[in-house]
């Protein structure tokens, strides 16, 4: 009798590589001609890398981007506008209306947000820029123009918001209080890298001098 013997073949085993996925590189966005403030600060804010948000602000940024950031971020700086929530100015149809002007302002920032859009058609266009306005803001700083009044002076301010597409309005309210990392992920470094013609300090103006951010 014959034995056949039996084999078995052993299966090659195969080893699976976990591959991390590609971290496909950013592309520093093509904005319109004259952006908004807050269109710059957004793609900035974008950004993951250092590297790219300071290449944003070196390509969009203008004087009105340097002062906003510079009121912001700036320690030597003191606003003269109350802090947190800004009114209705005084005149009839403010007073009837309730809450605040910065609630109304959150409150279109919020329906954009929740739309994903930038606009709410007829209800944002506003009649003035950051860009426009951004040799005001003097006005709302100590030692700026130290002979308006108080209510002089957060009148101004009320009326500038007012005239503002409200994410612009947003900035302006989140600046005046030194609160802008707190929507766009911008920092001092960021900004000192980006701009380094700024110098930092030295902005506790005495005099009645007009002194534009920059």
């Amino acid at each position: 009798m014959t034995t056949t013997k039996k084999t078995t073949t052993r299966k090659k085993s195969t080893k699976v590589t976990a591959t991390k996925p590609r971290t496909v590189a950013q592309k520093i966005p093509d904005l319109p001609k004259n952006p908004f403030s807050y269109e710059v600060l957004d793609a900035a804010s974008k950004m993951r890398s250092k590297a790219n948000k300071v290449q944003v602000l070196q390509r969009y940024g203008d004087p009105s981007i340097k002062a906003i950031l510079i009121w912001n971020f700036d320690d030597t700086i003191e606003t003269l506008l109350p802090e947190g929530e800004v009114p209705y100015g005084s005149n009839i149809e403010d007073e009837m209306t309730s809450g605040s002007l910065s609630s109304k302002i959150n409150d279109a920032v919020g329906k954009m947000k929740e739309i994903g859009s930038q606009s709410l058609g007829s209800q944002d266009q506003g009649r003035t820029t950051i860009r426009k306005e951004f040799t005001k803001f003097y006005n709302f700083l100590k030692g700026g123009n130290p002979s308006m009044s108080s209510l002089r002076r957060e009148t101004m301010f009320i009326n500038v918001l007012q005239g503002l597409h409200p994410l612009e309005a947003e900035i302006l309210i989140l600046v005046k209080d030194g609160r802008l990392e707190e929507k766009y992920k911008i920092t001092k470094d960021v900004v000192s890298e980006a701009f380094p013609d700024i110098t930092w300090g030295g902005r506790a103006w005495p005099t009645k001098q007009k002194k534009h951010l920059s």
